[in-house]
Order: C-alpha cells, then sequence, then structure tokens
C-alpha cells in the first residue's frame, strides 16, 4: 500500500508545548447528571457559541443539554417516516451547519424504510432554539443498497474546515463487500463524499464542489471524495488543522486508522476490499499494493492487545487536560481496549482496561471531548497524567535601583508559590519574595528585586500543593558594562536557545565562536531577548561574544 504520512509541521511546535515524552492514561468520567439514554451513537455541539450538547440515540430521538449537563429537552427531534432503527441501522449522526447561529440548518444521518440511508435536512423553530421544526424536514441524498443487507451503513457526518458537508459510507453490508462496491465509482457506498448544502430553496439543494477530485472523471460519481472504505465507524477532523481521521472497521483480522491532510485526503483510495488494514484481503482485480492509501495504524482482532470493532475519536485539542493534547484518542467497541496516537509523531500507544460499548465521540465548542456508550452513559474524556512544570523564558534584567525577573510556566498543575531566592555566591540563597500560582496551561509572571549589588544568583523555589519542592536552575545578573548571555532549554529538552540581556531598546551583534576561533553563527541588529536558535549547533562548549556599541563581552556557552 501507499504510505501517505500527513504535514504535520503545523502542529508541532504546539505539540512540544505540551509533551515531555508521557504518554497520557485516557479515563472515561461518567456525567452522573445524563440519565436515560437510549443507545446514543453520537453526540455533536452546534458551535454557536451556546456551549449546548447534542446527544444522538439510534431510535430517532435527540436530546439537547446545556453545557452544565442539565436536560433542555428530551426531544430536540424526533424522527419517524421512512425510518427504521435496530442492529447497525437508525439515527446515525447530526451535523449543524457552519451557519446555524443565523440559518437554523442542521443535517441528519439515518437508515430509510427501505433498508438504505438519507441525509435530510431540517431547521430548528425560530422561536425555540431547542426544538426541531419537522415542517422543514427536506431530503438531501437518498441512496438504495442493491442487496439490502442490514449492516456497514457508515454514517458520520462533519462540515469540512472549507464549509463543505462530508459524509462516511459504508460498504452497504454482508461481508467481504459483495458487490465489490467501496472501489465502484458509481456507487457511493463505501466512500467519503463532499457536498456543498448552502442551495435551500432549489431541488436538489446540493451542489459539487468543482474542485472535488473525480468532477472530470465521467467513471466516478461527482459527490466522491475519497474511496475504500469498509464502515468508517467513526472519523473526525483535527480542529487545529483540518487533517482527516478515519476509523475504518476490519473484516477477518484488522481495525485500522487512517490519517491525511484534507488535501491528502481529496481522491484517497484506501484499499477495502483489496486491503484490510495493512493485510491482503482479495485482491481480484486489484492494483498493486503501492497504489492505494495505507493506514497509519492497524491492531489484531483479539481481546488482549487489539478488539473487534473499532470507535474512532478525536485529537484532543482542549486546556483541560495539558497532557492529551495533541493525540488522537480511539477505542475498541467490544474489548474496551483504548489508543492514543501522537498526532505529530504518529507513534501509537495501547492502554488496555477501558470502557467498552463505546459507541461514538464528540467535541464540545471549547474542544474538550465527550464520549457515549451503547448502554446509555455520556462520559467526559481526560486523563489522570499530569505533565511536570517546566519553566520557560527565565531571565532577569539589570536595571539601576533594581533587577526585573521574568519567567513564563507551561503544564501548571497544582502549584501554590513560587518563592524567589537570591544569592551572592551561587551557593547560599535566601528569600527575595514570593508569587502566588496561576495555575494556567501558559502562565507568565514578573518580579522586581530591590538592589544594587553587582553581581546577583537567581534561582525560583517552586511550591506544589502536595508540598513537593523543586527548583529551576540558576541565573546571573550582573550590574554595570558587562552582560551576561543566558542559555536555558525552551520547550524540549532537545532544543538550545539563547537571549541575550543587553538593555531594551538597544541593538547588538551576536557571533558564536568554537574553541578553534571557526565563526558558526553571526547575528547583527539583534534586540533585547529575541530568540536565538542553536538546536542545529553541536553539542559541545562555545564562546560567544555581543558586540554593543564600543564594548565587547564574551561569555562561554555549553550546549548539551
Amino acid at each position: 500500500m501507499k504510505h501517505i504520512l500527513p504535514s504535520f509541521t503545523t502542529i508541532l511546535l504546539l505539540f512540544s508545548l505540551y509533551s515531555n515524552g508521557q504518554i497520557p492514561i485516557v479515563n472515561y468520567t461518567p456525567i452522573a447528571t445524563v440519565t436515560g439514554l437510549s443507545n446514543p451513537l453520537d453526540v455533536v455541539s452546534a458551535n454557536d457559541g451556546t456551549n449546548r450538547i447534542f446527544i444522538v440515540q439510534r431510535g430517532g430521538v435527540v436530546r439537547v443539554y446545556i453545557s452544565s449537563y442539565t436536560l433542555l429537552n428530551s426531544n430536540f427531534l424526533t424522527l419517524s417516516g421512512n425510518f427504521t432503527t435496530g442492529g447497525e441501522r437508525g439515527l446515525l449522526s447530526l451535523a449543524f451547519h457552519p451557519d446555524y447561529e443565523n440559518n437554523r440548518y442542521f443535517f441528519v444521518y439515518y437508515t430509510n424504510a427501505a433498508g438504505g440511508v438519507n441525509i435530510d435536512r431540517f431547521q430548528t423553530l425560530s422561536a425555540n432554539p431547542n426544538q426541531a421544526d419537522v415542517s422543514t424536514r427536506t431530503n438531501i441524498i437518498s441512496v438504495s443498497k442493491p442487496v439490502v443487507y442490514s449492516n456497514h451503513n457508515g454514517g458520520k457526518l462533519n462540515f469540512g474546515p472549507d464549509g463543505n458537508l462530508y459524509a462516511g459510507f459504508g460498504d452497504s453490508g454482508s461481508s467481504g463487500d459483495p458487490g465489490n462496491l467501496a472501489q465502484n465509482g458509481n456507487s457511493l457506498w463505501g466512500k467519503m463524499i463532499r457536498i456543498n448544502v448552502d442551495n435551500f430553496s432549489t431541488s436538489p439543494f446540493y451542489t459539487n464542489p468543482l474542485d472535488n477530485p473525480f468532477v472530470s472523471n465521467p467513471a466516478i460519481l461527482d459527490e466522491i471524495f475519497s474511496l475504500g472504505l469498509r464502515n468508517p465507524w467513526r472519523w473526525s477532523f483535527d480542529r487545529l488543522n483540518g487533517n482527516v481521521w478515519i476509523a475504518d472497521v476490519g473484516q477477518d483480522a484488522k481495525e485500522e486508522v487512517n490519517a491525511l491532510t484534507l488535501a491528502q485526503a481529496s481522491a484517497a483510495n484506501y484499499g477495502w476490499r483489496c486491503y484490510e488494514g495493512f493485510n491482503a484481503y482479495n485482491t481480484a482485480g486489484c492494483l498493486p499494493q503501492a497504489s492505494y492509501t495505507s493506514p497509519i495504524f492497524d491492531y489484531p482482532h483479539n481481546i488482549a492487545t487489539g478488539g473487534f470493532s473499532i470507535t474512532g475519536g478525536y485529537v484532543y485539542r482542549g486546556t483541560n487536560f495539558p497532557a492529551l493534547y495533541g493525540y488522537y484518542v480511539c477505542t475498541d467497541y467490544v474489548s474496551g481496549n483504548i489508543w492514543v496516537i501522537n498526532a505529530a509523531t504518529l507513534a501509537s500507544t495501547l492502554q488496555t482496561g477501558g470502557v467498552g460499548s463505546i459507541s461514538g465521540y464528540g467535541e464540545l465548542e471549547n474542544g474538550e471531548l465527550l464520549a457515549v456508550s451503547l448502554g446509555g452513559t455520556l462520559y467526559t474524556v481526560g486523563t489522570s497524567t499530569v505533565l511536570p512544570l517546566k519553566i520557560i523564558n527565565w531571565i532577569g534584567q539589570a536595571q539601576k535601583e533594581y533587577n526585573q525577573l521574568t519567567w513564563q510556566t507551561t503544564d501548571e498543575n497544582n502549584v501554590t508559590q513560587f518563592e524567589i531566592t537570591y544569592s551572592q555566591d551561587g551557593i547560599s540563597f535566601e528569600n527575595a519574595g514570593m508569587i502566588l500560582a496561576k495555575n494556567e496551561s501558559l502562565a507568565a509572571y514578573s518580579f522586581k528585586h530591590p538592589t544594587q549589588n553587582e553581581k546577583v544568583f537567581y534561582r525560583l523555589k517552586i511550591i506544589h500543593k502536595n508540598g513537593s519542592i523543586e527548583y529551576s536552575n540558576i541565573i546571573q545578573i550582573k550590574k554595570g558594562p558587562s552582560k551576561q548571555i543566558q542559555v536555558i532549554n525552551f520547550y524540549n529538552g532537545n532544543s538550545r536557545l539563547v537571549w541575550l540581556n543587553i538593555p531594551a531598546n538597544e541593538q547588538a551583534s551576536f557571533q558564536l565562536f568554537n574553541l578553534n576561533g571557526q565563526n558558526l553563527l553571526t547575528i547583527n541588529n539583534y534586540l533585547n531577548n529575541k530568540i536565538i536558535d542553536l538546536q542545529k549547533i553541536p553539542t559541545g562548549i562555545y564562546i560567544g561574544k555581543i558586540i554593543r556599541r564600543n564594548e565587547t563581552v564574551s561569555e562561554k556557552i555549553l550546549l548539551r
């Protein structure tokens, strides 16, 4: 199979803010105030600023809750007429138009009475945003099955970052895709489709975007965005960058996860029924394996280290659980095993002992994750893993009557206070003052220490709520004409970044030499506290020179 890796460079920096080499341990916490759910399959937000939570139940009822999980309306929508439910059939998904706040349109995906699937459009009542107006029901797409099997109906709707509606269709059922529909360009079964649904007044109420990948190919339907899926349960967009994550349920041996940028996903062929995960399945009439897009990950059919039916989730982009940031979470419906996949590196980690019967995931407006189990429970998805506090930008600036100290932290949790300690010799420290901790994911602090001493060493003492203590590295401030170079680790321990401590609003030049006197780097017109990245410089001892006005200051720099 053709192995296409996502271009995730846009998220590498953000990921480094939160990653410290620890794999988050995912946990599911039941929400006690949400009771009486009947076979929930999907949980979504309207993204209209109300923070409401909509729970889709297989039997055709959608409930709506406020952000504190208090029920607003137990029947936001009750679907009836041309509808069937049971097993893999039912009301499968709900998606709100990107301009729902103004136009009140939302869309549902369900199995119809004939055994096929429909996508219908509704509006809410103008006088009651917590109640669908069933009189506005309008069919957008209806897809019949050539042979009526009850399974593999797909069923997840999502609006993409481009404003178009995407829908994931299964291969229409049975086992092994007997009609080879997933590879048939004249069928929507086994496909991801992409349509523009902004045509609200004229049938068929949608258009095919002109940049859909197959609009000029008479052998493939214009609605098709990608093909070769078995039963995508579930799939999502990464809200940070629009990357597509698809969990595709397998046949006999493998469950798989696919991840591509939106551009790479256009025209992608995920290989079913020719291939199941990384394995060949039925290659009769198929192209060579390299012609298809491979998954980034698959797992085997067993209870211990795998499962039998994958439920796809989301890449976590919330703020309540910094250790989970940048990880894709999915689980197996049968075994309850959980996988977290680093969205930057695509490394996957198995966690056993999870919750079974997870049937769907959803995002709140703020990026926090929820999950539902078919048994009727709504969960928050989080982690008990706490990343160690990291101090960044810990710098000092000499002033005439005082020294100005500033620092930032990431992953600050359960910290009581910062004590600022100082020393004349760098060995014996005493307290200069205290600042209460903010306990934010990214916090900034500033402290003025009145002193006229020519040379002072500083160290932060961090007091945690559990009584434990940790310390920052020691920095030194010199008053007078000589200004120090300060080297700290920034975000990632493999990065070496330098700040030059020169007076504000002045410029200087910086030169880096090795011990043989070779000039490795020159930066002119440097301004105070600008970052100099030395990550590409090999480990070792170097000499840094600051040239300011008629003054040259040299400092030893240790890169490790």
